[in-house]
């Protein structure tokens, strides 16, 4: 009996130890082809998992790029130019929010029901109502806006929304900011005060003629920064608060700002004048529908990226949009532009760069290191 278990014992070491050489022998056979025979193959591996990056970043960029600049020019162009004969104006911001929001809701729905994922709230409601009045007044805010200021000065201005989300930030999340945020936030400031005190003439458009009151236009913005940064800051502590889908939270805030939205409509009296406006002007309907599309894409896009890309680039390209929007606005609606508008404007969109820029070095030195290499044949295995 004793010999028996002997033998046992000495079959399974033995066993154990061929196991463990035909293991090596695999690894080495590995690093072999990897080296040698399958180095192309890996090489090719590699390209293709660059292009594919690259064609998901021009999707990304393009689709950004395309949605939120006709958006701005759409806006700008429902808030200021005149529709039919008589010139009338369309002057129902709040039926534009309702619109944006109910296609969105729309769309958000959709969406979670083809993914079959669980409509009911992941927060309480009250939650999501909060952020829908927040969200409405920022839209109201920011059309309203364009009624006593162009739509390059508004752009501008909106890059000064660090101040407010870092108040925001530091009174909701106890959020701590470093000293060059505080700069960068100063300088935008700065050349946003500066493109607005220096214009370089009278705007040109109709709907200002004796309307002229840029300091109630930089006072909704002002209304506008202060409501997005608060809007923003309480939808990132939702999402760190809670187990919540991006569609999730898109559909029950769209949802709630859709009921608040037309309950505003009705009680002053605008929904039916609304109606009324576009079953007159039917361009201007096909405007606002347009703009109610291309505003519900662009909150794909905007997520599409942050999760493939992060946030770094999202910035960097919401930063090249402001810019472009606001070339093709002053090209479009024939906006001058005075020298010191021109260097505000280097000073807001070089403070934004060199911030994304920092951002960007700062997180490719912060890389985890690349994996330990495996154990090659004939050398000890870790003892872990």
């Amino acid at each position: 009996m004793p010999l028996s278990m002997e033998s046992t014992r000495y079959s399974l070491v033995k066993g154990e130890r061929i196991v463990r050489f035909i293991g090596r022998c695999i690894v080495s056979v590995r690093r072999v082809k990897r080296d040698g025979g399958w180095a192309m193959a890996e090489t090719e591996t590699v390209n293709g998992v660059k292009e594919s990056k690259l064609w998901k970043g021009v999707f990304a960029v393009s689709g950004i790029m395309s949605t939120l600049v006709i958006y701005g020019v759409l806006q700008e162009k429902i808030m200021r130019v005149p529709y039919g004969l008589n010139k009338e104006f369309f002057k129902y911001s709040l039926f534009l929010v309702f619109c944006n929001r109910l296609t969105t809701s729309a769309v958000s729905a959709g969406a979670l029901l083809a993914s079959k994922k669980v409509l009911d709230p992941v927060a309480p409601v009250y939650k999501y109502c909060l952020i829908s009045v927040t969200n409405i007044l920022t839209t109201t805010c920011q059309y309203e806006a364009l009624k006593y200021v162009s739509f390059p000065v508004q752009t501008l201005a909106k890059c000064a929304k660090m101040i407010p989300v870092m108040v925001w930030g530091t009174l909701i999340m106890q959020k701590k900011y470093k000293g060059f945020d505080y700069l960068v936030a100063f300088l935008v400031t700065l050349g946003c005060s500066v493109f607005i005190l220096f214009p370089a003439g009278d705007d040109i458009s109709p709907y200002n003629k004796g309307r002229e009151n840029t300091v109630w236009g930089v006072s909704l913005m002002a209304g506008y920064l202060g409501f997005d940064g608060f809007t923003s800051t309480f939808q990132d502590k939702l999402f760190k608060g809670y187990n919540m889908e991006i569609h999730n939270q898109i559909f029950y805030t769209t949802l709630c700002s859709c009921v608040l939205s037309f309950t505003g409509l009705v009680l002053q009296g605008h929904l039916l004048l609304a109606v009324d406006f576009v079953s007159r002007h039917r361009d201007c309907l096909l405007d606002i529908a347009l703009l109610s599309t291309v505003a519900t894409a662009s909150q794909f896009f905007i997520s599409y990226t942050i999760r493939t890309f992060g946030a770094l680039t999202f910035a960097a390209i919401m930063t090249t949009r402001q810019l472009a929007s606001i070339m093709l606005s002053c090209i479009w609606f024939s906006h001058p532009l005075s020298w010191e508008q021109c260097i505000g404007s280097v000073i807001v969109f070089g403070s934004l760069y060199a911030k994304n820029l920092l951002n960007n070095n700062k997180k490719s030195q912060t890389q985890p290191p690349p994996p330990p290499e495996l154990p090659q044949y004939g050398k000890p295995e870790s003892s872990s």
